[in-house]
């Protein structure tokens, strides 16, 4: 059986990484490799780190590997391995499924981090359900594409996985219409920081029981001035949804300590991991 666990993923840890550069469908399988290891951690040193810092499970954004090459792969499978990590979820944190004119492009991309996810030995892959403007024809769109996508995941040996983020997936309704559509077949990561508003918490609310990965996000109005009480009833109603994937930390605010900010967010979350 499923029980919480703390998780961290490679944006949380983006400044130490050095900040590489971002790249998506435009770029293809283009990197820019002058971005990356400019920071105080290479991404093959960071398994380790992480699990130094008492953390075992990680998921990684695809725009943070300085190489697809396969050589590369086997040696970051392999330094998780040593680490004792697991790699939840390769997080594809580009492409547009219903764009109008360039979702062909996009879903081939899509696929290639899907097959590089398999490679890793990741659980699973993220996408993004769709950027464009919500509509009976958009929502339609996504469904048929998510339901493509999952036969590539199968091949890749992992599950298929998309999260409230951007305008497809901006309401519970069509977060709960496309993905019970799809016959359980695509998971769902759930995003604390991603909705706003009066009705956040109703809205996350809906959508909290299909949840099989968190990304646990506070917000943080300047270092160590964490929201908690956000924080905390957003772990609540996780909890009172029975939530039982990775709890993973997200940090991206201000100053320019993240492992202090990742603690402090630990010492919220662990006492919902029980």
């Amino acid at each position: 059986m499923s029980t919480p666990r703390l998780s961290v993923s490679t944006w949380s840890l983006h400044r130490q990484l050095g900040r590489p550069g971002f790249t998506g469908p435009a770029h293809d399988m283009q990197i820019p490799i002058e971005t990356h290891n400019k920071g105080p951690i290479s991404l093959l040193e960071l398994p380790a780190r992480i699990a130094d810092f008492g953390i075992h499970t990680l998921e990684l954004c695809h725009f943070h590997l300085p190489s697809v090459e396969k050589v590369y792969l086997a040696e970051l499978r392999a330094a998780l391995t040593d680490a004792d990590v697991e790699l939840f979820s390769l997080l594809i944190d580009d492409g547009d499924i219903t764009h109008s004119s360039e979702a062909e492009r996009d879903i081939a991309w899509i696929e290639k981090y899907i097959d590089i996810a398999g490679e890793l030995g990741a659980k699973c892959a993220r996408v993004i359900g769709g950027k464009a403007q919500p509509s009976e024809a958009t929502v339609a769109q996504s469904r048929h594409v998510l339901a493509q996508l999952v036969k590539r995941a199968d091949t890749a040996g992992i599950r298929l996985m998309s999260e409230n983020w951007f305008s497809i997936f901006s309401t519970p309704e069509n977060v709960n219409t496309i993905l019970g559509g799809l016959d359980g077949n695509v998971g769902l990561c759930l995003d604390f920081g991603n909705w706003r508003g009066d009705t956040k918490y109703a809205d996350l609310a809906a959508i909290a029981p299909l949840a099989e990965s968190c990304h646990t996000k506070a917000h943080f109005a300047a270092p160590r001035e964490m929201d908690k009480e956000d924080y905390v009833q957003c772990l609540e109603l996780t909890q009172e949804a029975g939530f039982a994937g990775p709890h993973t930390l997200i940090y991206d605010g201000p100053g320019g300590d993240e492992w202090e900010g990742l603690a402090i967010e630990r010492e919220v979350v662990n006492p919902y991991l029980q």
